[in-house]
């Protein structure tokens, strides 16, 4: 498991508090913020571009922190799904609170965003993502 805590080190500093645990098939993010808003979406954009340039395709984020989201943290997640899916990946948003389920679906991105209850089924979903596209490269 390769982690990364960010902590506000300076008072003057805003940084994202999460962890990274990189596996083989996808990286988990587990955000341990009670709030994804424009302070901290643009650090998550950016990991996601890191993470896309370090060869990871599939990430799941763990969401159960997170109690609310504004349309800078809604932009930052469009963004990692928009990566994600031109890597050949999948965005598997996970353990998400109502009330950010209810900004998400009032936004009607709930039809975009791949968005599952556990972090069980988000990482079948994975392994079923690349089992498909295995079989589309076999016909192809």
């Amino acid at each position: 498991m390769v982690s990364r805590y960010y902590h506000l080190l300076d008072p003057n500093l805003e940084g994202m508090k999460y962890t990274i645990d990189k596996q083989e098939q996808f990286t988990l993010i587990n955000l341990h913020e009670e709030k994804l808003d424009s302070t901290l979406a643009p650090q998550l954009k950016s990991d996601f571009v890191t993470l896309n340039t370090e060869g990871t395709r599939n990430v799941i984020l763990d969401l159960k922190e997170v109690k609310y989201i504004d349309s800078s943290g809604l932009s930052a997640l469009l963004v990692g799904n928009r990566i994600t899916n031109e890597g050949g990946g999948i965005l598997v948003l996970t353990t998400i609170s109502e009330h950010v389920f209810k900004l998400i679906k009032i936004s009607q991105l709930d039809s975009i965003l791949n968005i599952l209850p556990t972090v069980e089924e988000a990482r079948d979903a994975v392994f079923m993502h690349e089992i498909e596209g295995d079989m589309n490269e076999d016909e192809n």
